[in-house]
C-alpha cells in the first residue's frame, strides 16, 4: 500500500504538484506509508530518456519512496539513474503478448515492477494476463514464456 501523487515536471502545475509530493512524502513519513511519485505526461510532452531520467530522479529526491513512469528507449539509463525503485505504466492497450513483452523489457531493463490497468482489465482473459505478468515480475518467465502461460490459462477459461 502507498500514496500515490502525479507529478507535471516540464508543464504548467509542475510547482503545485511537487509541493503536493513534498507534502504526502512528509505524511506518509510521519505515518509509515510510502509515497509513489507518478511521473504524468500530457499529449504534448515529450516521452524520452532524457526526460524520463529528470523526471523521475526529481520526483524521488522530492521525497517518493517508488516513481512510476512509462517505458522508453533506453529505460535501463532511467532506472539505472533514478535513486528509488522504479515502476512502469502499463500505458495504453496493447495485445497481450505485446504488453507481457513491454512487461518483460521493463523488468529486465531495470524496473521492479508493472502498475498495468487496462492491459488486465481490458484483456479478453483478466485473470490469466494478471498472472501472467506476475510470472515475469516475480518468477523471471521470458515474455514467451509468460504468453504461453497466459494462453494455457485462457484456453482453461474458456
Amino acid at each position: 500500500d502507498c500514496m500515490a501523487v502525479q507529478t507535471f515536471i516540464g508543464a504548467s502545475g509542475e510547482s503545485r504538484s511537487l509541493e503536493l509530493l513534498c507534502r504526502t512524502a512528509d505524511a506518509g513519513a510521519r505515518y509509515g506509508i510510502p509515497t509513489l511519485g507518478v511521473v504524468a505526461v500530457g499529449k504534448q510532452m515529450e516521452r524520452t530518456e532524457k526526460f524520463f531520467q529528470l523526471a523521475t530522479r526529481v520526483l524521488a529526491e522530492n521525497g517518493a519512496n517508488v516513481v512510476k513512469s512509462y517505458y522508453c528507449d533506453g529505460f535501463e539509463r532511467v532506472a539505472a539513474a533514478c535513486p528509488v525503485p522504479i515502476v512502469i505504466a502499463g500505458g495504453k492497450k496493447l495485445p497481450e503478448d505485446e504488453a507481457l513483452t513491454m512487461a518483460y523489457r521493463a523488468i529486465s531493463d531495470g524496473a521492479r515492477g508493472v502498475d498495468m490497468g487496462r492491459n488486465i482489465f481490458q484483456s479478453e482473459h483478466p485473470a490469466a494476463m494478471c498472472r501472467a505478468v506476475a510470472k515475469i515480475v516475480h518468477e523471471k518467465f521470458t515474455d514467451r514464456e509468460a504468453f504461453q502461460f497466459y494462453q494455457e490459462l485462457a484456453a482453461q477459461d474458456n
